[in-house]
């Protein structure tokens, strides 16, 4: 559960002290670093590559590593700005119910703003 997971990343943070380094700044530049060694894993190939090297071994234990660092500096980040990670999440589903109606947006790639209703 989030608020587990949480309490997890917390404690691991606590432990050593370092929840003086985990401002919003430093937070958001290590999630955005973290997607881009995410990224880096996956350039120059193509779907089918990257679909064959994801089934098992290093390269994806290596993109699962990247997809838990990018998660755990989002909850620590979430819990730096006390922010509840669940109505967070709920939330932005609700809004995107909105803006993705399944009559438009199914099969659709557009973005939102691309749709145009009835």
């Amino acid at each position: 559960s989030w608020p587990a997971l949480m309490a997890e990343a917390c404690r691991f943070r606590d432990a050593r002290e370092w929840s003086q380094f985990h401002t919003p700044k430093n937070l958001a530049a290590a999630i955005a670093i973290e997607a881009a060694e995410l990224q880096e894993r996956f350039l120059w190939k193509t779907d089918k590559q990257i679909d064959r090297e994801v089934q098992a071994g290093p390269k994806r234990d290596a993109v699962v590593e990247e997809i838990a660092d990018i998660l755990l500096f989002a909850l620590l980040l979430a819990d730096r700005l006390e922010i509840d990670v669940g109505t967070a999440i709920t939330t932005k589903l609700a809004a995107n119910e909105l803006k993705y109606p399944v009559a438009l947006a199914r099969g659709n790639a557009s973005k939102y703003t691309e749709f145009r209703g009835p």
